[in-house]
C-alpha cells in the first residue's frame, strides 16, 4: 500500500493452480461502527459473521477489524494507510473491505456532516492509497430516522457508481435494511442506528455469498 519504499512490500497472490485454501489471505475490514459490530450481543457483527463464511468455506483467512465508532468516510481516509499496512504485508493475498456512510449522512447544526462528493473523494482517496491492495466497499445500511434513509439512498446509488467508475466492487446494504424487521426493529428499540445479533446476521446472510466469492478469487497484480 503507498509509495514508502521503506516499507516492505505486499506479496502477491500464488497462481490459481494453488487453490484458495492454500493462500495466506489477510484481509482488513475498515470503516464505522457498523463495521466495529456495535450492539451485538454476541461481539461478531457481520465481520465476524462474513470471516466465519470464509474460513469454513476453506479459505486461509485473516481478518482484522479495523472499525471505529462516529468515523465518516474523511476520517477513514486519513487512518487507512496506516493502520492497514502493518497487518497485510505478510499474507500472501492482502485485501481491504470498506464500509461507511451512515456518519456521513448525519446532519449537525443544519449541515450534512459530509456533503455526497466529499464522501466520493475519499472513496478516490482510499482507492489510491490502498493500491496496490484491491478493495471492496460495502454500502451503509439503513438507520431508524427515515429523512436519514433517504439521504443514506442517495449516497447509496452514488457510491455505487463511483465504485463502477473506479473498478471497485460494490455490495449494497441498504435494499437488504431498509424495509427488513430483522434489522429496523433492534435498531429502532435500540440507539437508532445499531441492530442487535440477529440482524447482524441478517445483514451477514446478504454479505457473504458476494464477499467470500471475491476473496475467494485470486487477483492479478
Amino acid at each position: 500500500m503507498g509509495p514508502a519504499a521503506a516499507d516492505p512490500p505486499v506479496r502477491t497472490a500464488p497462481s490459481a493452480a494453488d487453490g484458495p485454501a492454500r493462500r495466506d489471505v489477510r484481509v482488513c475490514f475498515a470503516g464505522d461502527s457498523l463495521v466495529a459490530g456495535t450492539g451485538d450481543e454476541s461481539a461478531r457483527g457481520w465481520v465476524g459473521r462474513v470471516a466465519a463464511a470464509a474460513i469454513a468455506g476453506g479459505l486461509d483467512l485473516t481478518a482484522y477489524n479495523l472499525g471505529v465508532r462516529g468515523a465518516t468516510s474523511v476520517q477513514v481516509a486519513r487512518r487507512l494507510a496506516i493502520e492497514a499496512r502493518p497487518r497485510l504485508t505478510a499474507g500472501d493475498d492482502a485485501r481491504i473491505v470498506l464500509s461507511f456512510g451512515v456518519n456521513d449522512t448525519i446532519v449537525e447544526d443544519g449541515r450534512q456532516r459530509e456533503p455526497t462528493e466529499r464522501t466520493l473523494e475519499a472513496l478516490r482517496t482510499m482507492r489510491d492509497r490502498a493500491a496496490p491492495v484491491p478493495i471492496l466497499l460495502v454500502g451503509p445500511p439503513a438507520v431508524d430516522d427515515d429523512e436519514q434513509n433517504d439521504r443514506i439512498l442517495v449516497l447509496d446509488r452514488a457510491l455505487e457508481h463511483e465504485a463502477a467508475a473506479l473498478a471497485v466492487p460494490y455490495v449494497a446494504a441498504f435494499p437488504a435494511t431498509v424495509s427488513s424487521p430483522v434489522w429496523r426493529h433492534p435498531v429502532h428499540v435500540g440507539d437508532g442506528f445499531h441492530p442487535d445479533a440477529a440482524g447482524y446476521a441478517h445483514l451477514a446472510a446478504v454479505l457473504a455469498p458476494p464477499v467470500v466469492a471475491w476473496l475467494r478469487e485470486p487477483v492479478a497484480r
